[in-house]
């Protein structure tokens, strides 16, 4: 079972979830697609790390072959090039990689060249596989580093849990994709329903199940309750503000691991998830 973990903005506990429901089910593979900042390692503290480079195929012109017919530059919707001076420049930051330039013209003046765009690594925490992307500084889409890391889906045993980056962009939508459920992790305020609701509508668009976890909530009903009331969207659990598991989160420690509380929660978390999923 693949269960992306989401919020509509950093901070709620998206990784604090998904990083104990990974070691709460011992044996599982916990894919860090939150690839501008991956910190879920850090809980994690995974050994044996093997590394991979990633790349995207950038469009290189021969300018030997190449006509100026800008067949090329009208094809492209996303403007990623332009003729200058009767030749063809590339905007890498904007370029899809989608090789539509290459199909399109016809004096093969078009190859591809590979561009580095970051990296995962590979570890192992116990009967936990963790796998955390990570993009290089200066590039513009993480989507090819995504794909790379839920390449690795079902690496481990047990279920795979997909820590999704924060917000509901394209990069969001790339690491939902795979996934059977979703659980998103809000905060009991107006704020934090203003940036649910933005995930909820994206999930509900993909037509996946979903529940919602209710982090640093207190005592009484929140806008996030009666929101979901009015949508009947499940309440997975409300996980109390606490002053312990800030402590433990600051320190990059699993709350399940040093707190037998916490564990019993997340346990019932899993019951939850299943119950609804229908598993």
């Amino acid at each position: 079972m693949k269960i992306a973990v989401l919020s509509g903005k950093g901070g709620t506990g998206k990784t604090f979830v998904s990083a104990n429901l990974a070691a709460t089910a011992e044996a599982a593979t916990y894919l860090d697609c939150d690839v501008e900042e991956p910190n879920g390692h850090l809980f994690f503290r995974p050994k044996d790390i093997t590394q991979r480079e990633v790349y995207r195929l950038l469009p290189s012109f021969d300018a030997k072959k190449c006509t100026a017919c800008r067949a090329c530059v009208d094809f492209c919707k996303f403007n990623a090039l332009a003729m200058i001076n009767q030749s063809v420049k590339v905007f890498s930051e904007v370029c899809h990689s989608c090789g539509g330039c290459g199909l399109i013209c016809n004096q093969n003046a078009v190859s591809e060249i590979p561009h580095p765009v970051g990296k995962i690594e590979i570890g192992v925490h116990h009967q936990v596989v963790v796998v955390s992307g990570i993009l290089n500084l200066g590039e513009a889409s993480g989507i090819p580093v995504i794909k790379s890391v839920l390449a690795e889906t079902g690496t481990g045993d047990g279920p795979t849990l997909i820590d999704c980056p924060p917000g509901s962009a394209c990069s969001v939508m790339e690491s939902v994709r795979v996934a059977d459920y979703c659980v998103l992790v809000a905060e009991p305020t107006a704020f934090g329903l203003h940036n649910f609701k933005m995930v909820y509508q994206l999930v509900s668009l993909l037509q996946k199940p979903c529940g919602v976890i209710i982090n640093k909530a207190e005592s009484g009903n929140s806008p996030i309750d009666a929101f979901c009331t009015q949508h009947g969207v499940p309440v997975l659990c409300r996980i109390p503000y606490s002053e312990k598991l800030a402590s433990l989160g600051a320190k990059a420690q699993l709350a399940c691991a040093c707190d037998e509380e916490s564990a019993y929660l997340f346990k019932g978390i899993w019951k939850r998830i299943y119950s609804e999923a229908g598993v």
